[in-house]
């Protein structure tokens, strides 16, 4: 169950639980094994809170750029992106990463079994390149928009980021401290818009797509 002193203050973060072992289960005794373990998705498991990964940005995505983008040209990311999923057509198994430029222009696409490292291939070889950081991009994914995702684009100097999926109740947090535009559920003229609304262009009825 949910530990209700997980903070000093006595708070529930709804990030600490409480487990009880059912009558007669033993608990292993490990104090003689070296327990080792390696990850290579999302770069926080593992790590003792949420707050040790808040890790303060080179290139504050506050500060970029204005970089606006309207909801006809959102739209038509995914499409892009699936047709330029050449693994992905012969395996069907596959998450993307794609970075493109404010206009909607596809500048590079990356695949992996694991979209956290579909990501990381997409900066990396911005890095390697000397384009970071990347101030006026977008970058979409195929899946979900999680933390890690969201904290990998701010990291980059990236303002936008769009998911065909759903984003997590942290990507959200850290997107609306950041500055961070995030937009989630990207599926034809369908999104949510979920923090940074002031790169979207007012649609026709004069607000953001929801």
């Amino acid at each position: 169950m949910y530990c209700a002193d997980a903070t000093a203050d006595g708070a529930n973060t709804y990030n600490v639980v409480d487990v009880r072992l059912a009558p007669g289960v033993v608990v292993p005794d490990i104090s003689l094994e070296r327990n080792v373990y390696t990850t290579s998705s999302c770069g926080l498991c593992g790590k003792a809170s949420l707050d040790a990964v808040r890790t303060t940005a080179r290139w504050p995505v506050a500060d970029t750029p204005p970089v606006r983008v309207g909801p006809d040209l959102l739209a038509g990311l995914t499409d892009r992106l699936r047709a330029a999923q050449r693994v992905f057509d012969r395996t069907g198994g596959l998450h993307a990463a794609g970075l493109f430029s404010a206009e909607g222009e596809l500048l590079d696409l990356r695949e992996d079994v694991g979209r956290h490292n579909a990501v990381d291939k997409l900066i990396g070889r911005a890095l390697r390149s000397g384009a970071l950081p990347l101030s006026r991009h977008i970058l979409l994914v195929s899946g979900r928009a999680s933390f890690e995702l969201a904290q990998k684009a701010v990291m980059a100097g990236i303002p936008v980021l769009a998911a065909v999926s759903a984003p997590s109740s942290l990507a959200v947090d850290l997107a609306a401290e950041t500055g961070l535009t995030l937009v989630g559920f990207l599926r034809g003229s369908s999104m949510n818009v979920y923090a940074g609304e002031q790169r979207i262009i007012p649609g026709p009825r004069g607000g953001p797509p929801e």
